[in-house]
């Protein structure tokens, strides 16, 4: 504004209108600035999603999950398949946070072949994606941005080293299967049968038998091979589910506690089964963990920051000796 030289008069109430122009632009540009802010940093929205949605251990993920979303003040749609063998399902799921445009993925994969295709759209659409639990094929840090899982190799190699010592080195072994395409199982059972490998004096009576999806029917997959577990001095179960369906099938035809049994996670009736010695040992993850390691690193990758290619979240082996350790003990009080 150019004020008038000649009348004092108006060029003073000139010079206060340039003030209040000054001053009135000054609030407007704050008031910009506030929007701008705003508007650029929106709440984040993470999308986790399990194999399933009914076994004790997804809800032990869930809980660390939104644990760590309350943490970094982040939204979590926990969603997933009710039934781990629903590959279809759990691929419409990953498709439908995609089209919706979620700030970042965090998937335990059915299959690790099935879920590449969708995972590869969903960073396309620069959305992140971490792999837990179990693997997908591809690179970490290139295909997908990290993968948090237990090291099932070694939980597998736990087991197997376990149950070889109980059987002292020798006799028949019966391996349960999960289901075809799960990684984190089939590498447990790899792990497993490196362990029985290195003791001549076991035989393996059965290892290529799949419990499926759900206790039920790992229950009635352990009865279709009943005459074989009746002959048995071991037997390996890779996951929650078939660990279950298998105990059952072994107290309805009273052999639970005659014959020497690991398993794989932790929940409650697994845990009350290895007390009255119905089981030897329990491989146990960390779920909570897994969920909770999951979002941080999702959102870590979003603000930009450095984030690890593969994160191991440990895995212990659980007898009746070390069950009432602190370190255990600590290990269970975070699960549900």
């Amino acid at each position: 504004m150019v004020c008038p030289q000649k009348d004092i008069l108006i060029l003073n109430t000139c010079k206060g209108n340039v003030k209040m122009k000054r001053t009135i632009d000054s609030v407007v540009l704050a008031a910009i600035l506030l929007m701008s802010v705003g508007a650029a940093q929106p709440k984040l929205k993470v999308a986790v999603i399990p194999k399933g949605t009914t076994h004790i251990f997804w809800k032990s993920v869930e809980a660390g999950a939104r644990s760590a979303g309350k943490e970094l003040g982040v939204e979590i749609v926990w969603k997933g398949p009710m039934k781990e063998n629903d590959r279809a399902q759990q691929i419409s799921i990953v498709e439908q946070f995609v089209t919706e445009g979620i700030s970042g993925i965090v998937l335990a994969p059915l299959d690790n072949t099935a879920l590449q295709r969708p995972v590869a759209s969903a960073l396309q659409k620069k959305i992140p994606v971490v792999i837990f639990d179990s693997a997908l094929k591809g690179e970490p840090g290139k295909d997908f941005v990290s993968f948090v899982a237990t090291d099932n190799k070694k939980g597998g190699l736990l087991a197997g080293e376990h149950l070889a010592a109980l059987l002292k080195g020798k006799g028949k072994v019966v391996l349960l299967r999960y289901q075809v395409g799960s990684a984190s199982t089939m590498e447990r059972e790899e792990g497993f049968l490196q362990a029985m490998a290195k003791n001549s004096g076991i035989t393996m009576t059965v290892d290529n038998r799949y419990a499926g999806a759900t206790v039920g029917e790992a229950k009635t997959s352990a009865m279709n091979i009943i005459d074989r577990l009746k002959e048995a001095n071991g037997i390996f179960c890779p996951n929650e589910s078939s660990t279950f369906g298998m105990l059952l099938a072994l107290r309805q035809n009273n052999l639970a506690g005659k014959v020497k049994f690991v398993g794989f996670d932790t929940s409650p009736p697994l845990l009350e089964a290895l007390q009255k010695g119905e089981l030897d040992a329990l491989v146990a993850q960390d779920p909570t963990r897994m969920g909770y390691e999951g979002v941080k690193t999702v959102v870590a990758n979003i603000q930009g920051k450095p984030t690890p290619k593969i994160l191991d979240t440990g895995v212990r082996l659980i007898t009746r000796e070390n069950l009432n350790s602190p370190e255990i003990k600590k290990l269970l009080s975070t699960q549900q």
